[in-house]
């Protein structure tokens, strides 16, 4: 069955005050922004403050002086009308503009982010995406990086906002009447314990949402692109069974966050309304005794009414901070990933052959490495000689894969890799390019250690056409020129003819410019190969590695392929992996592996002479499994 698990999220944030401080640091180049956001949330909170304190003066000395007046004096009464009206105006504008610019912030901050993440996922090694599914790490570019927006857009703002609130309020409380604060603060610990119980089941089932949702986007990705292997073994209907569990998880997860999280604006308010209650009782308990003016009862009556909101923010965005916090640390998980270890100093150019010896030059026609020497300058003319000595290499510790495996490809050579499935063939080309670490053993390039090479000159130096062709979004010349982004639109035709894709390309609605789209969705399996080839023979290197590479064609393509593949040979090193030993006849040297060693090795007509495993192979004695 295919895996559409994800990496266990944690139930909450496990250290959220290394990911707070991780946060800042992202948010510091937003300083100049954020030191007016906070100015912006204060006068937004007093203003809220003030207004509801105006109504004790408004009060005691108008409403109450002007019952039984006949013809009262309106002039100061409008006045302090006027002077409340402008109060809450500032305090609407500066609501707005710290919520704009917490927008432009949290979206600033995530764009970089995202940038860092992108950025130190190209250098990861290939072992670490072996190991996580395609689903988890979309995750965190989607719901992880969507939650973190939200927290620091909204939750953010209204935290800070409701809680200067709540300390302004609280203040403005004590003055007026100590009692009736009492009375407030007991209600407090009532709705803090709320929050407490309700939000703790809320944060753990938004925690399983957000791992369903994991599950479902890597189950999804998975059968998106299987649909064929799906049809034709005819596992509709299991695909759908399977979906529908996690779908159901998914459902229960987010059922029940929501159902937690929505009960607790409700039970907020009316604990708020009940509190509003017993402070109205109270206070008129007081005012009667005549401990309280009506003035005071009327400003802290509006005071209980603004306790009780900003309180019921703070419980609704509660648990968003926690999902944000818990993304972030997916998100710094990923960051905190060690990168490819990358000791290799020898660096890759192109060059001229001058009288007084190498000058570089960017589009030169011979290919050097470059070292530095304390006597200056080395350059070694890249021939594309690669040998093996005693190689040994497992993808796990407890699994070997290769066993002291030595062999030599002379410049200019083709040679062949077959044998069984896991015999060992992709995973040497892995480390002959350093996707994967030589763990005994080296491999020498040039006369030179390939892990004292950069791994991107490295690669540079190596053109790969694999089983299976991977296109970009883009037009036909573009994924062609991929090999060589400098090429000219004659190079990229002039490739496309060398790898007999020239054809068919012309033959498209609008011939090399055509848009490709979904990994070459609109081309066929062979033709996709075609174009990989081609932009392979693009990056004229002096090494090309083909896995596979005409499994996807057929026979008189391949030929084809071939006649152009022996044009291109010329002072290169070419290795082949290939199923069909008709495809490797011609090569210099077959090597046949076993069980992670190397069996046997010659040309074809040495093999078929010597009637070992290569002879069994050709004849159909014994199938390639």
């Amino acid at each position: 069955m295919p895996k559409h698990g994800m990496g266990r999220m944690p139930a909450r944030p496990q250290n959220v005050r290394q990911t707070l401080k991780r946060l800042l640091a992202y948010l510091a180049p937003q300083k100049m922004l954020l030191l007016i956001v906070l100015p912006m949330i204060m006068l937004s909170s007093a203003a809220a403050v003030a207004g509801s304190l105006f109504l004790k003066p408004l009060f005691n000395d108008y409403v109450v002086p002007f019952i039984g007046q006949q013809n009262p004096d309106l002039s100061g009464f409008i006045s302090l009308i006027a002077v409340m009206a402008v109060i809450y105006l500032v305090g609407v504008a500066a609501t707005y503009i710290y919520n704009r610019l917490m927008v432009v912030i949290s979206s600033k901050t995530l764009a970089v982010i995202r940038k860092d993440m992108f950025a130190h996922m190209e250098k990861l090694p290939l072992s670490y995406f072996d190991k996580h599914p395609h689903g988890e790490l979309m995750s965190r570019y989607t719901s992880d990086t969507d939650a973190l927006h939200d927290a620091l857009g909204m939750g953010l703002p209204t935290l800070l906002s409701c809680s200067m609130t709540v300390i302004g309020v609280f203040g403005a409380m004590l003055v007026l009447s100590p009692l009736l604060t009492l009375l407030i603060v007991v209600m407090l610990g009532v709705m803090f314990l709320s929050v407490k119980l309700i939000g703790r089941k809320s944060g753990f089932y938004f925690k399983k949402q957000q791992q369903a949702i994991g599950r479902v986007n890597g189950y999804l990705e998975e059968m998106i692109e299987g649909q064929k292997v799906v049809r034709v073994f005819g596992r509709e209907q299991q695909a759908a069974r399977d979906f529908t569990t996690i779908n159901d998880d998914l459902c229960a997860a987010a059922t029940n966050a929501n159902t937690f999280a929505n009960i607790m604006m409700p039970v907020m308010m009316n604990l708020s309304y009940v509190n509003y209650a017993l402070t109205a009782v109270l206070g008129a308990i007081l005012g009667v005794g005549g401990l309280l003016d009506l003035g005071s009862l009327a400003s802290f009556l509006q005071l209980t009414r603004q306790f009780g909101q900003p309180i019921s923010q703070i419980s609704q965005q509660f648990n968003g901070v926690l999902l944000a916090l818990a993304g972030a640390e997916r998100i710094f998980a990923v960051l905190d990933e060690m990168p490819e270890n990358d000791e290799g100093e020898v660096k890759l150019v192109r060059a001229e052959k001058t009288a007084d010896g190498w000058q570089e030059a960017a589009n030169g026609k011979y290919w050097l490495w470059k070292r530095q020497a304390a006597d200056g300058v080395i350059y070694t003319e890249v021939k594309g000689d690669v040998r093996l000595e005693n190689v040994s290499f497992g993808y796990l510790p407890e699994k070997t894969v290769l066993h002291n495996v030595s062999f030599y490809a002379k410049p200019g050579q083709k040679i062949a890799l077959v044998g069984s499935t896991g015999s060992g063939k992709t995973t040497i080309t892995n480390l002959i390019n350093r996707f994967y670490e030589v763990e005994n053993g080296q491999i020498i390039y040039d006369g030179i250690d390939i892990k004292q090479i950069s791994k991107t000159d490295l690669r540079r130096s190596m053109a790969f056409v694999l089983q299976d062709s991977h296109l970009f979004s883009g037009t036909v010349r573009e994924n062609i020129r991929y090999g060589r982004l400098n090429a000219t639109d004659a190079e990229v035709e002039a490739a496309a003819k060398l790898a007999n894709a020239d054809g068919f390309i012309r033959h498209l609605p609008q011939g090399y410019d055509t848009v490709i789209s979904g990994n070459g969705g609109n081309l066929s399996q062979g033709q996709r190969q075609l174009l990989t080839i081609a932009r392979a023979m693009l990056a004229d290197t002096p090494v090309i590695v083909l896995d596979e590479a005409t499994s996807s064609v057929d026979t008189r393509t391949e030929q084809l392929i071939e006649k152009a593949m022996d044009r291109l040979m010329d002072n290169r090193t070419v290795f082949v992996i290939a199923h069909r030993l008709s495809t490797v006849r011609n090569a210099n040297a077959i090597l046949v592996l076993e069980n992670g060693r190397v069996v046997e090795r010659g040309d074809h007509a040495d093999l078929l002479r010597q009637k070992g495993r290569y002879y069994q192979l050709y004849n159909g004695l014994f199938e390639l499994e």
